[in-house]
């Protein structure tokens, strides 16, 4: 038998102080890419008290994976893990898998004590605090509430803690090449808990260009590589304003002025005011939405740089793509998306289906395990890397609350 929403909310409630406090533990315990182990230890003594538990070894043979991303050098994947954590089902209903990511990005300029988390007016502070520790945090309180009903799903309720999501989703990565039996998926991020059934992509990339270094004297003899680096900057520019016209169409994207940004993140080059620099290097992403695949941009932003750079750029230039993630789009009339708006409902509040403006590892499971993926979460992505980064505790709670609602409306009661 159903629970009802009484029921739900008292067991919510009765594990919402336990889920503040390991959120709170989790900001406390810094997990840059690559550091996530002491982290995940953590979660691992919290969540083996709900649930199974099972960490899952990394090698660094991923690194040789076609879908590495490697914008961080020198990362060892030796003696670090992933967790799988799973509340095993009779197996007469339908699987449901969770993920969300440990790994946080460094503390923002102007963010102090970023490892002290705060509650202030029912809000956590600290880095992570929404992106994504407070998403562990809510499969935490999910599954707490579901042994708290003692209720027993017929399907199989899965976690996936992983490592890397802000460099690439190498950890979730991992994951997929395991495969994973699962019937639906939500990716767990912030999105003030609308839920984002397409998703876009996106590529990294490091563009390193030769010039001939000299002189400031000797004009005619010299060319300079910041110049052609700066025309670069021009020539993607161009590409991305046509790229976005081209892509055009999509109603859940169209409503937004730049869903699939370029943004140029690094410019180095010289030594010296007065010496033409004979290299420069720039470091950007690209956004790209369901109209094109990662493979496909990486070809035309190559080609446009050769055609329109002319004599001085088009032999000179060298590009690399860091990371590169396909759109992701779960159609709005799949289950998971009629079962997520339903849950949201039962919870008290109007679903809303949207379109995510960033990437993430959604389109792992979507796209390469054929797994419906939708992305969801409490707290927003307009804090999350900043400074002000936190979450909601009546969100993390709200969160908790559909995730209950949809397992057992996806997976089944016993």
């Amino acid at each position: 038998m159903k629970p009802d929403k009484t029921l739900i909310e008292n067991a919510i409630n009765a594990n919402l102080s336990n889920a503040s406090n390991f959120l709170c533990d989790l900001i406390s315990t810094p997990s840059l890419p690559g550091q996530e182990t002491a982290a995940m230890n953590l979660a691992v003594k919290v969540f083996e008290k709900i649930a199974s538990v099972e960490t899952v070894p990394l090698s660094n043979a991923l690194k040789d994976d076609r879908d590495y991303s490697d914008p961080v050098s020198g990362i060892n994947y030796d003696g670090r893990n992933n967790l799988r954590i799973v509340m095993p089902g009779s197996g007469d209903g339908k699987n449901l898998l969770l993920n969300t990511h440990m790994d946080t990005v460094p503390p923002s300029q102007g963010q102090t004590q970023p490892y002290e988390p705060k509650i202030v007016n029912g809000e956590i502070f600290g880095r992570g605090a929404c992106d994504a520790k407070g998403q562990v945090a809510t499969i935490y309180l999910m599954m707490a509430a579901l042994k708290t009903l003692g209720i027993k799903l017929c399907g199989s309720l899965a976690g996936h803690i992983v490592v890397e999501e802000e460099v690439g989703g190498n950890g979730t990565l991992a994951m997929a090449r395991r495969g994973e039996n699962a019937d639906g998926c939500v990716v767990l991020e912030p999105t003030e808990m609308r839920l984002l059934s397409s998703i876009r992509g996106a590529v990294w990339f490091h563009i390193n260009v030769k010039g001939k270094p000299g002189h400031s004297g000797q004009a005619g003899q010299t060319r300079s590589a910041l110049k052609s680096a700066i025309r670069i900057i021009e020539i993607l520019d161009g590409y991305h304003a046509d790229l976005l016209e081209k892509s055009r169409g999509d109603a859940l994207f169209d409503k937004y002025p730049n869903p699939m940004p370029l943004t140029f993140g690094k410019l180095a080059a010289g030594n010296w005011p007065a010496t033409a620099p004979g290299e420069a290097e720039i470091e950007g992403v690209l956004g790209l939405l369901p109209n094109k695949t990662a493979g496909q941009v990486m070809e035309e932003m190559r080609q446009i740089i050769r055609t329109e750079g002319g004599d001085g750029i088009k032999d000179d230039f060298e590009i690399n793509f860091m990371y590169r993630h396909d759109a992701s789009v779960c159609p709005r009339d799949s289950q998971i998306v009629k079962c997520m708006s339903k849950a949201t409902e039962s919870a008290g509040r109007t679903p809303c289906i949207d379109a995510m403006t960033a990437s993430c590892d959604a389109w792992f499971y979507n796209n390469q395990l054929k797994i419906p993926t939708v992305v969801f979460g409490g707290g927003s992505l307009s804090v999350a890397h900043s400074n002000n980064e936190h979450m909601p505790v009546d969100e993390l709670a709200k969160a908790a609350e559909i995730l209950v609602n949809l397992a057992i409306e996806w997976c089944g009661v016993k």
